[in-house]
């Protein structure tokens, strides 16, 4: 296995590569640190993971079957040209789930007990009592339920909250109370029942634009909006209206549209918008979670050649 220079959350990608080695203390796992070893021990690789591929690199992989994408996403690959040469694809589904559960879990907490009005306070060195609001009882709506909607999910059962799932196929169920579909009426129809709001779908031409100025003219204004999917699923231009005419009680972003957000945008102003650089992926145990999948995979793959089936298995479809 060939494991490729580019790591991810400032982790030194040779953690990666020996998380790999702990299990699978037979085989042989190589780490190339330079573009130059790269281009070179990819040529006769066979099973490679990394967090992207080019499609330069992708031409010098001359026996390439494997690639194990170290994102959930898989957008940034190049799809095509891999599903022309055959190379089978797996990606990092369900590695992010108990981190991102954990920082959704925190967001929601932060607006109902409203602790950036207690730290601002602090700040002041000002003793005076704010009113807070309580999460039990509440209504949350989650927007995707793969693994890390799931995880939320699972994290708000202990609080007594009504939740509402929103997927493309709602007759497959989930761990929600109710499963909605993203059509119109069922969609704004969960809006409208919606204390708290996150997203924790992928990007696709459903979701662009999901939360635009019909949908927060629909959540009730004294909802929380939680973004820990993609920037371009809300509307930027619509939040900042909604933030301003006081359509939403706040909003956390751990994603925006653009992204970095520029130094001087509107939402960095806010004093109920919380804003995350794109951190709620970091977990100190993200390697070791990947390198279980990829490992099993590899193994499989081994044994079982282009027949075995794959965990996380994006290509072929």
């Amino acid at each position: 296995m060939l494991v490729l220079r580019r790591g991810t959350h400032g982790i030194p990608v040779e953690q990666y590569a020996d998380a790999i080695r702990d299990r699978l203390p037979g085989g042989t796992v190589d780490l190339a640190r330079t573009p130059t070893e790269e281009r070179e021990a990819i040529r006769d690789a066979r099973f490679v993971t990394g967090m992207t591929l080019d499609e330069s690199l992708l031409e010098a992989a001359e026996n390439l079957e494997v690639f194990a994408c170290a994102y959930a996403g898989t957008g940034h690959l190049p799809l095509e040209a891999l599903e022309e040469r055959g190379v089978r694809v797996t990606n990092a589904s369900g590695v992010h789930g108990p981190n991102i559960g954990e920082h959704v879990l925190g967001a929601i907490l932060h607006f109902t007990r409203r602790f950036h009005v207690g730290a601002r306070r602090q700040r002041r060195r000002e003793w005076r009592h704010y009113q807070a609001h309580e999460l039990h009882g509440s209504t949350v709506t989650i927007v995707g339920l793969g693994a890390i909607g799931r995880a939320v999910a699972d994290r708000l059962e202990p609080f007594d909250v009504e939740t509402i799932g929103v997927r493309y196929t709602p007759e497959k169920g989930g761990p929600t109370d109710e499963v909605v579909g993203f059509g119109d009426e069922p969609f704004h129809g969960a809006l409208a029942r919606t204390d708290y709001l996150v997203l924790a779908c992928p990007l696709t031409e459903t979701t662009r634009g999901l939360i635009g100025r019909d949908a927060l003219t629909t959540i009730d204004p004294g909802a929380v909006l939680v973004n820990v999917a993609r920037g371009p699923v809300v509307d930027t231009d619509a939040l900042v209206e909604a933030i301003r005419s006081h359509q939403l009680r706040g909003a956390s972003l751990d994603v925006t549209d653009p992204e970095p957000l520029p130094e001087d945008h509107p939402l960095w102003n806010f004093g109920n918008v919380q804003i995350t650089p794109h951190n709620a992926g970091h977990t100190p145990k993200y390697y070791d979670r990947l390198a279980d999948v990829v490992a099993e995979n590899a193994e499989r793959h081994a044994t079982g050649g282009g027949e075995a089936s794959l965990e996380n298995q994006v290509l072929p479809r």
